[in-house]
């Protein structure tokens, strides 16, 4: 039997019939499609979304690769068992696509794109917004997203889509390969009409697995971490997309390893759990910092060890250490030519939990002690840190992450990707739950916050979101206030002013660039951007979006206006001016290095300076070997 459709009804049908499931649950895969229409796609996907409607939710987008963030922070709350797809029109539109394609294949986190394409007949030659390639006939602007997707596809005939949207499940659902999906669909192509298999939309049930270790490897691994006398292990995102938190809570407090995380891997336990000790790297604590220098083993699960984890080459600096990686994709499992356990995160911990159980195996008391000083004294800090001795004084940004830890709990979630705000964070907050820090740190996307709070909002509609928020990524992205606006999810936004690229400006600094155009200022008499500040009101213009917004000033304002915010059933938005200059109460320094290389010949003082110590911090590199 078959069914005739056009290509684009026939694909959302398809898409609505999709389903994972992964430890006896089942999850719709595709819960949503975003899309903003042109000429492109408007025949095709968009007459099929209105044929199917009751079968494929539509949300409305304001900006191509918002809607990405967006479905990205829905497959990243979802467990990346259910995600988002996306339609956009040929041109711009579809190129708009390629950053947020990037962020989600980076992150491995699972989004379905569908960018409509220009005619396969080529009735006419070139199209409205058509690239013309001399030396290719068959090269769209299409192509761009390839590098970045995980899989890609042309839709050329209508047949051709039954193994292009299997093949496409197929990686979507995949832990090893998932990221973005790419299916460019020619406009012609959408529109046509074919006679389906019947077959073709039956329910499909895609099992996402957990493999376990293979014993050979097992045993490699419980002989490592028997012999390490200073191990610790570092917890990154795939703990999360394995929900092996539990696991991970259960392994730490068996053995006595301490437990150090990456941007993605925070709150794999809990900031008040015996062996947390913070985050790893040039953005860590001075714990997790001193400890990974003596390590003789780390224990990497689901991590990628990017330059920040690892100091770029500078941190793990004992002699003789070794590492051991539990991976579930075996190109990250080999690196730093490590002792690979290639399984799942939360099936290689319980077996090696168990393993090492039959040998009473935990690490020497004294190591525990050590550590738990440590940890005690890093406490301290962020107390000073999050402390306001002068309620009626304008807060620093730590006393701002300080006022929202106090009015938060384990149901609220905190997204961020950029700025300064990561690396305060990321030393700072104290993760209550699982999923409550969000940061988005594999391609640190300015832009990303409001859009992945929606998405995250719609998968965990009962708990409070916050989008944490600087002035250079709201100017970047604030297009999608409509979007909350217009559906009613109630996510909360704290904007935080500081009048500049905070994070970059201390950056330049460092490396002898002298903070050149970081700041938002107008122009001085010497050409530089060092006069006053722009007289710019992000408050009002979040307000003329249609958010409610309430306005900060000192430190007792902002704790009143929090708490307001976070009883809202509206879109609200808490917006705060910081103090820019370091005190006594702003953030712990850098605890490991960063590699930014500096101009090696110079003749200003600053850069000459920077060069100095750019030499001796790269004379304390290694190679893994």
């Amino acid at each position: 039997m078959t069914i005739r459709l056009t290509v684009a009804q026939a694909l959302v049908r398809f898409l609505a019939a999709q389903h994972t499931e992964r430890d006896g649950v089942r999850h719709r895969l595709i819960g949503a499609t975003w899309g903003i229409f042109g000429h492109g796609n408007v025949a095709g996907i968009g007459q099929a979304l209105v044929e199917y409607a009751d079968a494929m939710p539509y949300h409305q987008g304001r900006n191509e690769q918002a809607m990405v963030h967006a479905a990205v922070g829905y497959a990243r709350q979802s467990g990346r068992l259910s995600t988002h797809a996306v339609t956009t029109s040929i041109g711009p539109g579809a190129t708009n696509l390629v950053t947020g394609a990037a962020l989600a294949t980076i992150n491995h986190l699972p989004v379905l794109l569908l960018p409509g394409d220009v005619f396969a007949g080529r009735p006419a030659d070139p199209v409205l917004q058509q690239l013309e390639v001399p030396y290719a006939g068959d090269v769209s602007v299409n192509d761009c997203l390839r590098p970045v997707s995980r899989y890609f596809d042309r839709v050329h005939r209508p047949e051709a889509l039954i193994p292009a949207a299997l093949q496409a499940v197929r990686v979507l659902t995949d832990p090893v390969d998932t990221g973005a999906v790419t299916l460019a669909l020619p406009q012609d192509v959408q529109a046509e009409a074919y006679d389906w298999p019947e077959e073709f939309f039956a329910e499909r049930t895609w099992a996402v697995r957990r493999p376990g270790a293979d014993p050979a490897e097992l045993a490699e691994a419980v002989r490592a971490v028997r012999h390490a006398r200073r191990p610790l292990l570092i917890a990154g995102g795939g703990v999360h997309h394995s929900r092996a938190e539990t696991a991970l809570a259960e392994f730490a407090s068996a053995t006595g390893i301490p437990v150090a995380s990456t941007q993605a891997g925070k709150g794999s336990l809990p900031f008040d759990h015996p062996q947390d000790v913070g985050g790893i790297g040039h953005t860590g604590t001075a714990t997790a910092d001193a400890l990974a220098r003596d390590a003789d083993l780390v224990i990497g699960v689901g991590t990628r060890y990017t330059d920040f984890t690892t100091a770029s080459g500078t941190l793990f600096a004992g002699d003789g250490v070794r590492f051991l990686n539990l991976n579930i994709a075996p190109f990250d499992g080999h690196k730093l030519a490590g002792t690979p356990l290639i399984a799942d995160a939360r099936s290689g911990l319980e077996e090696l939990t168990e393993a090492l159980a039959m040998h009473g195996h935990r690490v020497d008391e004294s190591y525990v002690s050590s550590y738990t000083r440590d940890k005690v004294d890093w406490e301290r800090r962020v107390d000073a840190c999050f402390a306001a001795p002068d309620p009626g004084a304008r807060p620093t940004q730590p006393q701002v992450l300080g006022a929202l830890d106090a009015v938060v709990d384990e149901t609220d979630i905190v997204i961020n990707a950029a700025g300064s705000l990561p690396g305060d964070l990321h030393k700072l907050w104290r993760a209550r739950s699982a999923d409550q820090y969000h940061l988005e740190y594999g391609y640190s996307c300015m832009g990303y916050e409001i859009p992945a709070a929606i998405g995250v909002k719609l998968a965990a509609p009962d708990r409070p979101v916050w989008a944490l928020v600087g002035d250079g990524t709201y100017l970047m992205m604030p297009t999608e206030i409509v979007t909350a606006v217009q559906e009613g999810i109630a996510i909360k936004m704290l904007l935080v002013q500081n009048h500049g690229y905070a994070s970059i400006g201390g950056l330049s600094e460092s490396v002898g660039a002298e903070r050149f155009g970081t700041a938002y200022r107008f122009r001085a008499d010497d050409g530089t951007y060092s006069a006053a500040p722009l007289p710019v009101d992000l408050a009002a213009n979040a307000a003329s979006l249609g958010m409610r917004v309430l306005r900060a000033k000192t430190v007792a304002d902002l704790r009143s206006a929090l708490r307001e915010a976070r009883a809202a059933d509206t879109p609200t938005c808490v917006y705060v001016e910081t103090e820019t200059a370091d005190t006594v109460s702003g953030p712990p320094p850098a605890q490991a290095w960063w590699d930014v290389p500096v101009a090696e010949t110079a003749t200003r003082p600053s850069a000459v300076e920077a060069r100095e110590e750019y030499d001796r911090h790269v004379s304390t590199r290694r190679r893994h070997l």
